[in-house]
């Protein structure tokens, strides 16, 4: 089993950018590829980026290409979202997530976190 805690998000203005955090426990972290979803308000969860197990590949949905980025440090098991450029359509609940494949799928991920809020102010 792995848990996975999320932090970072808050309210930001159109433009400016946060950094999310998700801290690992449990089993190996560097066994796992990790991924970002969120899912704004009376919507579907969505891929945003993954990162494979050494951090050597990253990949983003086209919308958040250029202002997102996805990293990790597998000595402090934990992976991170730079957010810059933040526009209202960003606003959402943002999970991080952990899984043994790189996939932009959500039914590839085996663990969840609970989750952390960013809601983007225009």
């Amino acid at each position: 089993q792995v848990q996975l805690v999320e932090s970072g998000g808050g309210l930001v203005q159109a433009g400016g950018s946060l950094r999310l955090s998700c801290a690992a426990s449990g089993r190996t972290f560097s066994d796992y590829v990790m991924g970002w979803f969120r899912q704004g308000p009376g919507k579907e969860r969505e891929f945003v980026a993954a990162i494979t197990r050494s951090g050597g590949l990253t990949g983003y949905l086209p919308f958040v290409k250029g202002r997102f980025t996805i990293s990790r440090d597998n000595a402090k098991n934990t992976v991170y979202l730079q957010m810059n450029s933040l526009n209202p359509a960003d606003t959402a609940v943002y999970y991080c997530a952990a899984g043994g494949s790189y996939s932009t799928r959500e039914s590839t991920y085996n663990y969840w976190g609970q989750g952390t809020q960013v809601t983007v102010s225009s």
